[in-house]
């Protein structure tokens, strides 16, 4: 066996790990630390906030007599509270006991606080995860910008065997004869790409220092590999962002709508691609796969696709976004986000769309790696939809999960008591069963898709 040639692929699984851990432990820290502060605002104490499971590597006790911890195992993490038996805040029976005997203790304790106390405790950690989503998708739209009006040329986008005569800084007014609308004008701006025709070169009429002149330059949407979607058919063979797609099968190829075109006729047949990078060609096979893709009218619908996304022949100059509009657009996200989600569960559950849509933590791991691999913005774009759906999953009313115990405290506030302790046990069993059955399915899902 060759050692050395392992080595690339070794490195390429400690960065995936790396890159999962990562995420998985800002999201879990901030999760954790929504339970814990609402709890100390509310007077419940926190006697270990521990990220990560396992033997304790280090640890400190706080003013507030909270012990803060990192364990050995970071994929996870926990809050225990006075009163907890354990990591799932099952009542140690002992210490509530005791506790009864004095109020003031009573009432530091997750199980004797007030009800909104309670409620308020559990809430928010996925309120967190929400937040911290919304947050980073505004961050991430801020440094984006708002497109400028009128089209204004940034840097531009290398095309193979082409004689680009776009400048940056060039005012857009027109693309193969048909006016440029605004693009915050969304639906001029979509019919508009839709007329575009497929051809190169292509006459841009641009202001440029207050003159007007039409260039040449290439199709306005060229098919220029702008990102890779993880763990899809062009993923497995190496295509990388910043490649061109030339030619598939020995057809040319200038735009994206026309690899669009031919990757879907092909119904799964097995493609060659001609792919310009960095002055050199190659040539890779790979086959589509069928993909379950979310329509903007709800509902999903099934296509071929490869797993690339396109972009335009050059950067687009931007402005400034506001805090404001960005926190809406952040929200927006995150709602998006949402609604996806539960809409692929709701389609999982009826077999409108395949299971294999669900992964576990391979896939996300895999995942992980391959967006960090991207860029550090597709990362934290990455960490904010996973914090999103870490976020909704724990709001499940499932037993065990945040979402479990609001239920039982919507059960508490609805009948004047809470449920036995004998109730809660099994409840509990049921809930990590379900939990547990749901985690080895996913998995099956990371090894066998």
């Amino acid at each position: 066996m060759d050692v050395v040639s392992l080595i690339p692929q070794f490195g390429g699984f400690l960065y995936t790990v790396a890159s999962f851990v990562i995420a998985l432990s800002v999201i879990v820290a901030v999760h954790e630390y929504g339970h814990y502060i609402v709890g100390r605002w509310s007077g419940i104490h926190a006697e270990v906030f521990s990220l990560g499971f396992g033997p304790v590597l280090w640890s400190r006790v706080d003013k507030h007599g909270t012990r803060w911890q990192v364990a050995l195992l970071p994929f996870g993490g926990f809050v225990k509270f006075l009163g907890d038996a354990n990591a799932a805040s099952g009542k140690d029976e002992e210490t509530m006991a005791d506790a009864e005997a004095d109020p003031t203790l009573l009432r530091r304790t997750m199980h004797g606080a007030p009800l909104w106390a309670r409620s308020a405790t559990v809430a928010a950690g996925p309120v967190f995860n929400f937040v911290l989503s919304i947050l980073i998708f505004a961050g991430v739209f801020m440094v984006r910008g708002e497109p400028r009006d009128p089209l204004t040329v940034g840097s531009l986008v290398p095309i193979p065997g082409l004689v680009n005569e776009l400048q940056e800084g060039d005012e857009v007014f027109s693309i193969a004869g048909i006016k440029t609308p605004k693009i915050s004008e969304s639906e001029k701006w979509g019919e508009f790409r839709r007329q575009v025709p497929s051809e190169q070169p292509m006459k841009y009429g641009v202001v440029r220092d207050g003159v007007e002149m039409v260039v040449n330059g290439p199709n306005f949407a060229p098919s220029v590999v702008t990102s890779v979607v993880p763990r899809s058919a062009a993923s497995s063979i190496g295509v990388m962002t910043g490649d061109v797609i030339t030619a598939i099968d020995g057809e040319p190829i200038v735009a994206f709508a026309q690899l669009k075109g031919v990757v879907e006729a092909a119904n799964g047949k097995v493609l060659l691609l001609s792919i310009w990078r960095d002055g050199q060609t190659l040539e890779l096979a790979l086959a589509p796969r069928r993909v379950d893709e979310p329509q903007a009218e709800g509902g999903f619908a099934t296509k071929w696709r490869i797993g690339i996304g396109g972009g335009l022949a050059f950067d687009l100059v931007s402005d400034r976004t506001g805090p404001v509009d960005a926190l809406t657009a952040g929200t927006s996200q995150v709602w998006s986000v949402i609604e996806t989600s539960l809409s692929g569960l709701k389609h999982m559950i009826s077999g409108a769309i395949s299971s294999c849509n669900l992964s576990g933590p391979l896939g996300i791991a895999e995942t992980s790696g391959a967006m960090a691999s991207q860029g550090a913005q597709s990362f934290i774009w990455f960490i904010a939809v996973l914090s999103t759906a870490v976020g909704l999953l724990n709001l499940f009313p499932i037993p065990a999960l945040d979402g479990g115990h609001l239920m039982f405290y919507a059960y508490e506030a609805v009948t004047r008591k809470q449920p036995s302790d004998l109730a809660m046990r099994v409840l509990m069993t049921v809930g990590f069963g379900a939990i547990l059955s749901l985690m080895v399915f996913a998995l099956s899902n990371d090894i066998f898709c």
